[in-house]
């Protein structure tokens, strides 16, 4: 009888262990994705000084500045759980940033704006920030991933609904380009 209550225990214990080491998971994933949403939000934020930076130079490429205004408003619209509809949106809004920097090539009284290039600044300081909170989210994410596929914490995770986190990841290729704003 002893042994029976004493392998029950280990097997509770053992169970718990588990639970918190799932939990402990979920935790820093959802932590880690504050991370890149707090710089999503610093980069979003930058956007519309950039736009009135620029309009202010070259107000006939109205086109371009309505897109990344556009693009930003669409990425801010993605629901909070949503991973990959929030890559793929952030995605194109970085291809939009890299046609507003390209404009910046045609206008040398933009390019040499202190606003304009303080802005370029901070962007760039961002967009590293913002690589630096994705690598850190999908390490969280593929731990979790992990710890929710193994056994026997499978057996755990399962029916106390723990799920596995996509990463945040930019599937296509033409969306990886970084956008140049080197002058």
């Amino acid at each position: 009888m002893y042994i029976a209550l004493g392998l029950a225990a280990i097997v509770a214990l053992y169970l718990i262990v588990i639970y918190n080491g799932l939990v402990r998971a979920r935790q820093m994933a959802e932590e880690a994705w504050s991370g890149i949403d707090v710089q999503l939000k610093r980069r979003a934020d930058l956007i519309p000084n950039l736009i009135e930076t620029v309009k202010a130079y070259a107000a006939h490429e109205k086109g371009t500045l309505e897109e990344v205004v556009k693009l930003r408003n669409q990425a801010q619209a993605v629901p909070q759980g949503d991973v990959a509809g929030r890559a793929q949106a952030e995605g194109l809004l970085s291809q939009a940033l890299g046609k507003l920097f390209a404009l910046a090539e045609a206008y040398p009284d933009l390019k040499a704006n202190q606003n304009f290039a303080e802005l370029q600044t901070s962007l760039e300081t961002i967009e590293s920030e913002i690589q630096m909170a994705r690598r850190y989210y999908n390490g969280s994410a593929r731990d979790l991933n992990i710890k929710v596929e193994s056994f026997p914490a499978n057996l755990v995770a399962g029916p106390f609904g723990f799920s596995k986190r996509d990463y945040f990841e930019i599937e296509n290729e033409a969306d990886r380009a970084v956008p140049s704003v080197k002058f």
